[in-house]
């Protein structure tokens, strides 16, 4: 079959989840122009009326099945929200297409799952606000775009209504199918007040910079009703709330300078049959005006039509008004902040609960494996790659990375006392423990921070750290910070102390510490029949550090330090190894925004090794700051980088340069030229 041929057929649609929102997705779909339905996926296929809901339809015992079918180009997920992210990535890896119904993941950090797994594939990923794709919410931003109401100074929006009793079985308010009004409803008026934002800046859409959020935690933990207060750049304040438990006037006011907009039900529009809806805009004197859009089209429609004219014309993701890549993410970060600020965590997010993947499965090796070294006292061999996480805010977000790590191969963790608060060290031991992997890990800590850099601090932050771990030692330990009025021989006690006691399992060292006192160290400990430093933890890149990064840093990447660890031996786990964007399009000569990449990585010599790096990926297919990354691991002595991602593309993106072997001659041309 020709392209232009393919490009007017239908898309053959799968529902999985035939419930009450799947049944109007179907009817969406019956009236649509691009699409018709082919079969559903059930988990109860003989249920009584499936057949009658779902006329013309195959029913499939199970979603997997759904997924198998060949016929199936495209799936809708109409499952509660927690199943919204394993069957996305499972429809993916089968190259089907998916549209999700909202919200598309419980978290961004779900969501930046789903498009990192359907850009691999190739496929198209879309997050069903069936409003936003309406016609009545284009004219809606065409008329705050064009000033009919001066400048936006605020938002009002609501959608929340009152459930006749409470049922902890109804999904709404199920803790288990993550209910509550945020993720179900709450979703609506934020999408719409950082659209409505984006229209009064010329932008598609417009993230706030601050989210205060306020909820009421019923008896099943979830919100019943909350409330938001979102700040964008332009100055705008929007006011947003939502309930299960309580109705609302459900009205969209959008106050300007000149007047206000109101619409009601923003998201119904004309109906889901199609109908009339109505702007009305208030002038300052009280007049008013009636704009009502007329749409025969019913409301599912619009959303099957345009995933699918994406679909046909080869396109990944929905285009404004509807809701792209970035607007999703924008969009659950946004309601993300709102939960933390309520402290609203499902059950199914904590460590106890949630120990199988993102893809509902077990969590094992898989066919790659990252590259493995032996580090001297170390009892097993190591990634030649630690994973630093410190950016992940709760054990839900955090595991979707420390699976993905696991599953490559990966078994070395960097974390330290101080990483946000402690919070880094009880993500990952809930982790190995939930995970069942302690034994198989290899575990960094680090303590001794500014300003309590003293020996008397070493063990007590380490009980600290081991009890967050839920371990009884560390494989490796590094003191964070030096002192140097304080005698090296009493932090060389001090950490041989806590090797005896058999806290510190492997060795032990200095992060940002000189080559002198890591000399008088290890030269005290031989001395005195104590166990000697063995490890060092300092910044190394093909970039050099002008100006350190942070108070007390340490840089060990010019000559006389390379001198050094090529005769010691000694292991550095190099932090900042890649430069911190240095290598990435943030810089460059004429690119002075990042004030510390700047400061830190701006000379002559360090451009002109960015110069070469550029040149030889170029040569090799390549990034430049794989090539940054893949330099590090070719020196002559050991050294094992800390990357720290913060999604599955730039964590797929650093493992991809453990495979770039460089010679000692490119070494050499990448540093000296």
């Amino acid at each position: 079959m020709t392209t232009e041929g393919k490009s007017q057929d239908p898309v053959r649609w799968g529902i999985i989840g035939p419930g009450g929102i799947a049944k109007a997705f179907r009817d969406g779909v019956s009236h649509s122009k691009t699409g018709r339905l082919v079969a559903i996926g059930s988990r109860n296929p003989a249920k009584p009326g499936l057949a009658e809901d779902f006329p013309g339809a195959r029913i499939h015992d199970g979603y997997q099945a759904l997924l198998d079918d060949p016929e199936v180009e495209a799936v809708y997920i109409a499952t509660p929200h927690p199943g919204h992210a394993e069957w996305a990535i499972k429809a993916a890896e089968a190259g089907k297409h998916v549209l999700v119904e909202k919200p598309l993941g419980l978290t961004a950090f779900e969501a930046e799952a789903i498009f990192h797994a359907h850009k691999k594939a190739g496929t198209f990923a879309g997050e069903a606000f069936m409003y936003r794709v309406h016609p009545q919410t284009k004219r809606l931003y065409d008329l705050v775009a064009s000033g009919t109401i001066g400048e936006v100074r605020a938002i009002k929006s609501s959608f929340g209504f009152a459930m006749p009793k409470f049922d902890p079985e109804h999904r709404l308010y199920a803790n288990d199918l993550a209910g509550g009004g945020i993720l179900d409803v709450g979703c609506y008026p934020v999408s719409m007040a950082r659209l409505i934002a984006g229209a009064a800046s010329g932008k598609p859409f417009l993230d706030p910079v601050q989210v205060q959020g306020a909820a009421h935690l019923g008896q099943s933990g979830v919100d019943e009703w909350a409330a938001a207060i979102l700040s964008f750049p332009n100055e705008i304040i929007a006011e947003v709330s939502c309930s299960v438990s309580l109705a609302q006037d459900n009205v969209l006011r959008i106050l300007g300078t000149k007047g206000r907009i109101e619409v009601s039900d923003f998201w119904f529009a004309g109906g889901k049959q199609g109908g009339t809806g109505t702007i009305r805009i208030v002038r300052p004197d009280g007049s008013s005006e009636a704009i009502e859009v007329v749409e025969p089209g019913w409301l599912y429609s619009f959303e099957a039509d345009a995933a699918g004219e994406a679909i046909r014309a080869g396109r990944q993701e929905l285009t404004s008004p509807g809701m792209s890549w970035a607007d999703t993410l924008g969009n659950l970060r946004t309601l993300d902040k709102w939960r933390a600020n309520v402290g609203l965590v499902y059950d199914i997010e904590k460590a106890s609960r949630k120990t199988a993947t993102i893809k509902g499965a077990k969590l094992a090796r898989g066919p790659k494996s990252i590259p493995k070294r032996q580090i001297a006292g170390v009892s097993q061999p190591t990634s030649v790659a630690a994973l630093g996480f410190e950016f992940f805010p709760d054990f839900a977000s955090a595991s979707v990375l420390l699976d993905a790590f696991h599953e490559a191969g990966g078994n070395l963790f960097d974390t330290a006392y101080i990483y946000a608060g402690g919070k880094t060290e009880k993500i990952l031991g809930d982790w190995l423990t939930s995970r069942g992997v302690r034994d198989e890990s290899v575990v960094i800590g680090k303590g001794a921070h500014s300003p309590l850099v003293y020996p008397d601090v070493i063990g007590r932050q380490l009980k600290e750290t081991l009890d967050r771990l839920q371990t009884d030692h560390v494989d490796i330990y590094f003191m964070h910070r030096d002192n140097p009025d304080v005698p090296v021989g009493e932090f060389v006690d001090a950490m041989d102390a806590e090797v005896k006691a058999g806290r510190i399992r492997g060795p032990y060292g200095g992060s940002n510490w000189t080559r002198e006192r890591m000399d008088a160290a290890i030269a005290y400990a031989e001395a005195n029949g104590k166990q000697k430093p063995g490890a060092l933890s300092n910044n190394f890149s093909l970039a050099e550090m002008l100006d350190p990064i942070w108070a007390g840093c340490v840089a060990a990447s010019d000559d006389p330090w390379k001198a050094w660890l090529n005769e010691r031996q000694i292991p550095n786990f190099a932090w900042s190894s890649q430069g911190r964007g240095f290598f990435t399009d943030r810089a460059g000569r004429d690119k002075r925004d990042d004030e510390e990449i700047v400061r830190v990585w701006y000379s002559e010599k360090n451009f002109g090794r960015r110069d070469r790096a550029i040149e030889l990926a170029k040569k090799l297919g390549r990034d430049p700051i794989h090539i940054a990354l893949a330099y590090v691991l070719a020196q002559p002595f050991p050294v094992v980088p800390l990357i720290g991602p913060r999604t599955l593309a730039e964590l797929e993106d650093s493992l991809s340069a453990l495979d770039i072997n460089l010679s000692p001659e490119q070494v050499a041309w990448l540093d000296k030229g």
